[in-house]
């Protein structure tokens, strides 16, 4: 099927799983939605997230998408159960990422860096509830500023780096061994937070659940594309002009106001 794979975010953050589909996916077309205009979700109230994400799965139909990659964990654990009944393709979403931390800890403290509102999410809770066991412990810290500093761009910007040592250092304190990043956007600081933490602590990947989940769908529901032509990676955006330091030189990037 030569329809393309849609994706939304509330900015770039989404690009670091864009990024891995392109290549494991190079018959595929791709259009990238970017809500820069409403940037950061994270801080949003949870009718103003729904409508966002609604508006979004909603112009990648008319878009022409035969798939929904909600890029966005904020998103995702605020809506995605609603997205699914409202949306007539497949949605795909963020997955959390706690199970996999809890489940190979051995200090029995693991970090989550995330978003006030994935934080506050029925999903994210649910999660964290049904696998907490044997006393592990869950430090949870929101990442304020982040994302707006993160659109900004990364290099050379020393205040992501002060930031990051401010949300780190109590989790360090208190012996995790496992850190999940809760935002799509944090992907990018992957380099510059282990940095930081010492060598015993992981990093859980979100990134290769959620392109095996697309790669699976794909083929179970024989809607993937077998002919290499005329595909295409277009990043649409709505607000202010975004930064060329997360995209491939091939990604087409253009202006729209939805």
């Amino acid at each position: 099927m030569k329809k393309p794979i849609g994706f939304f975010d509330s900015g770039i953050g989404g690009l670091s799983i864009l990024n891995s589909l392109v290549e494991k996916l190079p018959n595929e077309s791709f259009i990238y939605l970017s809500d820069n205009k409403n940037c950061p979700y994270g801080n949003k109230s949870h009718k103003e997230i729904t409508n966002f994400s609604l508006k979004n799965s909603k112009k990648l139909i008319e878009l022409n998408c035969k798939m929904i990659i909600v890029a966005c964990n904020t998103a995702t654990t605020n809506c995605i159960n609603l997205l699914r009944e409202k949306i007539p393709v497949p949605i795909i979403g963020i997955e959390p990422g706690i199970r996999p931390a809890i489940l190979n800890t051995k200090t029995k403290n693991i970090g989550v860096l995330a978003t006030e509102k994935t934080l506050e999410s029925k999903l994210f809770n649910s999660t964290s509830k049904d696998n907490i066991k044997d006393g592990i412990k869950v430090h949870e810290q929101i990442g304020y500023r982040l994302v707006n500093e993160i659109e900004k761009g990364i290099n050379g910007n020393i205040l992501i780096e002060n930031y990051l040592k401010k949300y780190l250092s109590p989790m360090i304190k208190n012996n995790i061994d496992y850190l999940v990043l809760g935002c799509t956007h944090y992907n990018f600081l992957e380099e510059k937070i282990n940095k930081i933490l010492s060598k015993n602590v992981k990093i859980v990947d979100t990134i290769s659940p959620v392109t095996n989940h697309v790669i699976k769908t794909l083929k179970s529901l024989k809607i993937e594309n077998k002919n290499r032509s005329n595909n295409s990676i277009d990043i649409i955006y709505n607000g202010n002009k975004l930064s060329k330091e997360f995209m491939k030189t091939n990604y087409q990037i253009s202006y729209l106001d939805f």
